[in-house]
């Protein structure tokens, strides 16, 4: 059964423009209604957390309709990090979470994100099977059996506690300055209260979301504010997230970026030290950079590569019983602690690596050289299938060849947005810049 509706993470597009529409959201949750309280009884529940976007009112209004109307009791959590819905879905005995988010996407966009009983986003098989159930009979609960809605007050604070015990018993924040980038998002309020409670200084960066400003110059995907903060505070380090908390890009105190891959690579090396390491090995992407890869060779640890997504990376590490993954764009998955990415999470885990080793964070957050990569991506329309132009296969069977030996190539479309994504890795500058600009042209000709 295959999908169409859902993408690499979830539903997402631009919000009341189809598929991101109130009626379509109404029917996904009678439908996910539907596929988890399929006994008809009215014990079901589901929690349903949100960002900051202005449309998180509306698709939050009209999913709660929907699933009520199959019985199922809701759980309204309110502005929530992604990886709080997945602990609370557990935590709440709850049969379904959402999270109500399009991540690191601009205001207008926005996206539903569903995860299961375990806490655990959703496979590819019970997505198809809830999109086949929108196009059949609604089933709607008999009149008194109809679910309840309630607004939970302290999720955040659950959340709190939760990621707090994490950080190493007896050790504190305190002499440190952070920098903290909410990006005007989920994490708004419990990500500076989870780090003052720690014992740091906190300096907020994107915490006066608005409805509209979410990820705007700002955040995982924007850093510049906080690196310009970082400098004029002299502060000892920052923390990117993004617009749903479940990446984050970790800043030294120069404002230097430290992205996923190194983030991931301090990590493996300090887990395998302790034993802490399953299997020694660490799951990633195909996006990950081959100077990761080199890095962990070096170290006698294993790289496995999965689609890019972190909901493969995490089937991935379930399958296989590892406990560290995530991808080069900042999710970080430990699931020691949690089901899904966790950008908050993850920052703690660096502090406590700078508390542990008296090391300033530049010391710790760029732990190999990348080899030279380039990314570059070519909007298309509906309808349009450009990959598949004689002429676009041409030139990336060209680029192959000449790549042969010397790096690496890798074409896709975006999951979540009408991109084509060119991206290669080669030592040579020259060479890495030649093949995908040469891609890009005979993709944007062929569009």
């Amino acid at each position: 059964m295959s999908r169409k509706l859902f993408g690499t993470d979830g539903v997402r597009g631009t919000a009341n423009t189809y598929p991101m529409t109130a009626d379509l959201a109404l029917r996904l949750g009678a439908a996910a209604g539907r596929y988890f309280a399929n006994d008809g009884a009215n014990g079901h529940r589901v929690v349903i957390g949100k960002d900051t976007r202005l449309s998180g009112y509306m698709f939050e209004n009209a999913l709660t309709a929907g699933l009520a109307s199959t019985g199922m009791n809701v759980l309204l959590l309110g502005p929530v990090p992604t990886p709080a819905v997945g602990m609370l879905t557990t935590t709440m005995r709850a049969d379904l979470g959402i999270m109500i988010s399009a991540s690191h996407n601009p205001h207008n966009d926005n996206g539903i994100k569903f995860f299961g009983p375990d806490g655990f986003k959703l496979s590819d098989s019970a997505e198809a099977e809830i999109e086949a159930l929108l196009e059949a009979d609604p089933a709607y609960a008999p009149a008194d059996r109809i679910g309840r809605a309630k607004r939970i007050d302290d999720g955040r604070f659950r959340y709190a506690e939760r990621v707090k015990s994490t950080f190493p018993s007896g050790m504190h924040l305190t002499g440190l300055k952070v920098v903290i980038d909410c990006a005007n998002g989920a994490a708004y309020r419990v990500a500076p209260e989870v780090l003052w409670e720690l014992g740091a200084e906190v300096i907020p960066v994107g915490v006066t979301p608005n409805g509209r400003n979410v990820n705007e110059g700002c955040g995982s995907t924007n850093t510049a504010a906080a690196a310009e903060t970082i400098i004029a505070h002299g502060a000892d380090m920052g923390i990117c997230l993004d617009g749903d908390a479940d990446r984050v890009m970790i800043l030294d105190e120069t404002g230097k970026v430290a992205d996923g891959d190194q983030i991931m690579a301090l990590m493996a090396a300090r887990w395998a030290v302790e034993g802490r390491l399953a299997h020694k090995t660490l799951v990633a992407t195909v996006m990950s950079n081959l100077g990761l890869e080199r890095f962990l060779e070096g170290q006698g640890l294993h790289l496995e590569r999965t689609a890019v997504g972190d909901r493969y990376v995490v089937e991935r590490m379930r399958g296989g019983g590892f406990n560290l993954g995530g991808e080069q764009s900042g999710h970080i998955v430990m699931t020691d602690y949690a089901t899904t990415g966790d950008g908050l999470l993850a920052g703690l885990q660096f502090l406590a690596a700078m508390v542990e080793t008296d090391k300033k964070a530049s010391e710790l957050a760029h732990s190999f050289e990348t080899v030279p990569q380039m990314l570059k991506n070519v909007r298309y329309q509906a309808g349009q299938n450009p990959l598949e132009a004689r002429s676009v296969k041409d030139a990336i069977a060209a680029a192959e060849a000449d790549l042969l030996d010397k790096g690496r190539l890798l074409i896709r479309k975006s999951g979540t947005e009408p991109l084509i994504r060119v991206m290669a890795e080669c030592e040579d500058a020259g060479l890495l810049e030649r093949v995908v600009d040469g891609i890009v042209a005979e993709v944007l000709s062929a569009i």
